[in-house]
């Protein structure tokens, strides 16, 4: 597991107050929302914050292509990554 997988993952847990969930318990692939984590739209405004918080990226909340990025840590992980590259 990367550094930046076990940020977010932590990030997750702690932003949303996961209290039942492990970093462990959080597969890099399996979907945050509905199916896998479960988690839903309020968790993704919580989660939204606290990612532009921690990494000071700018999300559009509305563009499918934000929705994209978080659908896994995976393709979190490799959204940040993409906009620290820059």
């Amino acid at each position: 597991m990367s550094n930046l997988a076990l940020e977010i993952k932590t990030l997750i847990i702690e932003s949303l107050d996961l209290e039942d969930i492990s970093v462990e318990d959080i597969n890099d692939d399996d979907a945050l929302f509905v199916d896998g984590l479960g988690l839903d739209s309020i968790d993704a405004l919580e989660l939204g914050l606290a990612i532009k918080k921690r990494f000071n990226i700018k999300l559009d909340a509305n563009s499918q292509e934000t929705k994209q990025h978080f659908a896994s840590v995976s393709s979190l992980c490799a959204f940040i990554k993409s906009v620290e590259d820059k």
